[in-house]
């Protein structure tokens, strides 16, 4: 078994990640998560899957 190798960042993709504009999707979906109850609405699904 071989051991993991993390994959090393360069500088530029760290400026890339800290300057990158956020997507409409990105907004959204942060939206979501901060509107949406999602334990609850998990705790209702589970039990039927």
């Amino acid at each position: 078994m071989e051991p993991e190798i993390s994959e090393q960042r360069t500088l530029a993709s760290v400026v890339y990640d800290s300057t990158r504009k956020v997507t409409r999707r990105e907004r959204f979906l942060q939206k979501m998560d901060r509107v949406i109850p999602w334990a609850t609405l998990i705790a209702l699904v589970e039990p039927n899957t």
